[in-house]
C-alpha cells in the first residue's frame, strides 16, 4: 500500500484539493497494491458532486473529462503522461447513504477496500485484506450475485487473474444465480467474456464457466459440441478438441510473446522456428483494440471457440466408417455471425470473427500439397480473409495440435508452419507485390481506352488485373493496358 501512495502522492493531493470533501481510492487498485501490484485505472468515491469534483480534477491536471453514467453521477478523468500513456480516474458518488455501505453492497470482499486519500487509512469492513491474505474469493453478502447475475462471470475471472480460490459456499451462490444472467444484457456479459478472453488460464475459464451453468447461457451453442465424435487424425471428440484448441492457442500466443518456459515444449520450439521472424509483428497485431475496450486477442478466443460449432450439423458418416464434416466451417460462419450480433459486437468485431470460422481451413488445405504456397495463393488467401488472415495463421497451427494433440508429427507441423511463414511472408514482407498489388488501372481508364460502360464487368477485369500483378505476370501501366485488351478480345472470340 505504501508503494500505492507514493506512487500517486501528487495526484490524490491534486484530487484532495479539487475535491474539497474527503476522497476515497476503492475497490481493484487498492487490492492489486495490496497484491504489490500498480494498477493505472482508478476509481475514486466520495459523498457527492462527483461530477463537479471530476470537473475541477479535469482542469487541475489538463485532463480530459466526460460523464459514465449522469444517472448515476458517475464521471471519467483521462490524463496522459509525456509518453503517451493514459490514466483513468473515475469518479462517483456514495451508492449508499455512506462509505460503509457503499463498499458492503459490491461483489467480492476483495473488491470491497477503499483508501482513504487524506488520512491514507485503509477501510476494509468485510474482511477483503484477510481474504486476500489467504487468496480466496467470498461475497460480501448472501445476495451479491442475485442482485447482479454478471458477478458469476466476474469471481472466475478474478480467481484466474489472481490465482484466488472460490470457496464453497461462493460456488454454490454462483451456481444458484447462474439461471439469472440470462435476464443481463448481452453487453455487460460481453464485456465481462472480453475480459475474461484478455486475461490467462482461457481454457480454464471456459471450463469453470462450463461447470458452473454460465456457458449454456452466455454461449449456449457450445454444449451440442459435446460427445460428438471424430475420426483420425482427431483423438478428442468435437467439444474436447475445442478446449484443447483454446489451450494451444494461448500457448502460441505466449510463446510468440517471448515465455520461454512454454517455448521448451518441442512443437513450440519448431513454432519458433519458422516465425520467430514474426513476433512483434504478432504481437502488435493483437497489442491494439478493434473497439474500446475489446481486443483482436479476445475476439480469436471467441471465433476459435466456435470455429467447429457446426460439425454436430454437418456430420455424416461414410459406408467405410469414416465421419466427415463437410462444410462445417460455412455453415459455422454463419452461427459465429449470429452469436457476435447477439453480444451487440461492432460491425468490424462480427466481420473478423466470422471471417475466422469461415476460413479456418484454408491453411490445412495449403499445407496438404506439403508445398509452399504460391504466389497466387498467397493473394488468395489474404483477398478472403483481409485483416483476420493472421488471426487464421494462428489459429490454424492451434488447431493442427489439437487435432492429433500427442500423435503430431514433426513432418505434419512443418507442413502447417511453411504455408504459415509463406503467408506472413507475403503480408509482411512483400505486401505491395503480393497481397496488395498498386493498381495500374482503375475503371475510369477501362471505360476511357475500350469503351466499357459501368458494371460489374470492370470491377471483374480489374480483379484479374490485379492477381496478374501479384502473380508477377504484370509490372506497368503498358503491361496492364496489354492484359486487358486480350481479356475482352479472348472473351469476344
Amino acid at each position: 500500500m505504501n508503494t500505492l501512495v507514493s506512487q500517486f502522492a501528487r495526484l490524490f493531493e491534486s484530487i484532495t484539493q479539487a475535491a474539497g470533501q474527503p476522497v476515497y481510492l476503492v475497490g481493484g487498485a487498492v487490492r492489486d497494491a495490496m497484491l504489490g501490484r500498480v494498477s493505472n485505472d482508478l476509481d475514486f468515491v466520495l459523498e457527492k458532486d462527483a461530477r463537479a469534483v471530476g470537473k475541477r480534477v479535469a482542469n487541475a491536471l489538463n485532463g480530459g473529462f466526460y460523464m459514465l453514467d449522469q444517472a448515476r453521477d458517475t464521471a471519467r478523468v483521462i490524463i496522459q503522461d509525456d509518453q503517451g500513456r493514459k490514466q483513468y480516474l473515475d469518479f462517483a458518488t456514495f451508492r449508499g447513504e455512506n462509505l460503509e455501505a457503499d463498499l458492503r453492497d459490491r461483489d467480492f470482499t476483495i473488491n470491497a477496500l477503499a483508501l482513504d486519500l487524506g488520512s491514507q487509512q485503509l477501510i476494509d469492513p468485510t474482511g477483503g485484506a484477510a481474504d486476500l491474505r489467504q487468496r480466496q474469493v467470498r461475497l460480501c453478502a448472501p445476495g451479491s450475485l442475485e442482485s447482479d447475475p454478471v458477478r458469476t462471470m466476474r469471481a472466475i475471472r478474478l480467481s484466474l487473474a489472481l490465482d484466488l480460490r472460490i470457496l464453497p459456499e461462493t460456488a454454490a451462490a454462483m451456481r444458484a444465480a447462474a439461471p439469472k444472467l440470462a435476464r443481463v444484457s448481452p453487453e455487460r456479459q460481453r464485456d465481462e467474456l472480453f475480459r475474461m478472453f484478455d486475461g490467462s488460464r482461457v481454457n480454464t475459464a471456459v471450463h469453470l464457466m462450463d461447470r458452473f451453468g454460465l456457458l449454456q447461457i452466455v454461449l449456449p451453442e457450445l454444449e451440442d459440441l459435446k460427445g460428438v465424435t471424430q475420426s483420425a487424425p482427431h483423438v478428442y471428440d468435437v467439444w474436447e478438441h475445442t478446449l484443447t484448441v483454446i489451450q494451444q492457442l494461448e500457448d502460441l500466443l505466449e510463446v510468440l510473446a517471448g515465455d520461454q518456459e512454454r517455448a521448451a515444449n518441442i512443437h513450440a520450439s519448431t513454432v519458433l522456428l519458422f516465425l520467430r521472424r514474426y513476433r512483434d509483428r504478432l504481437r502488435e497485431h493483437y497489442r491494439g483494440l478493434l473497439t474500446p475496450g475489446r481486443t483482436p486477442r479476445a475476439l480469436l478466443f471467441l471465433a476459435a471457440l466456435y470455429h467447429d460449432i457446426s460439425k454436430p450439423e454437418a456430420r455424416s458418416v461414410e459406408e467405410s466408417g469414416r465421419i466427415r464434416f463437410f462444410e462445417h466451417e460455412h455453415i459455422g460462419a454463419q452461427v459465429m455471425e449470429e452469436r457476435a450480433r447477439g453480444l451487440a459486437l461492432s460491425t468490424a468485431e462480427v466481420q473478423r470473427a466470422v471471417a475466422i470460422v469461415k476460413n479456418h481451413m484454408r491453411v490445412h488445405h495449403l499445407a496438404a500439397a506439403q508445398l509452399p504456397p504460391s504466389r497466387r495463393a498467397v493473394y488468395r488467401f489474404f483477398k478472403a480473409t483481409g485483416q483476420s488472415g493472421p488471426d487464421i495463421i494462428v489459429l490454424s497451427l492451434a488447431d493442427v495440435m489439437g487435432t492429433y494433440a500427442a500423435t503430431l508429427d514433426q513432418q505434419t507441423l512443418e507442413n502447417e508452419l511453411t504455408v504459415a511463414r509463406t503467408l506472413l511472408d507475403g503480408l509482411w514482407q512483400t505486401p505491395h507485390e503480393v497481397v496488395r498489388p498498386p493498381r495500374l488501372l482503375d475503371g475510369q481508364d477501362l471505360q476511357t481506352h475500350f469503351d466499357l460502360k459501368p458494371g460489374r464487368k470492370i470491377g471483374e477485369l480489374l480483379e484479374e488485373l490485379q492477381e496478374a500483378q501479384a502473380m508477377g505476370d504484370i509490372s506497368s501501366r503498358e503491361d496492364a493496358l496489354r492484359f486487358i485488351e486480350e481479356r475482352l478480345n479472348h472473351d469476344h472470340s
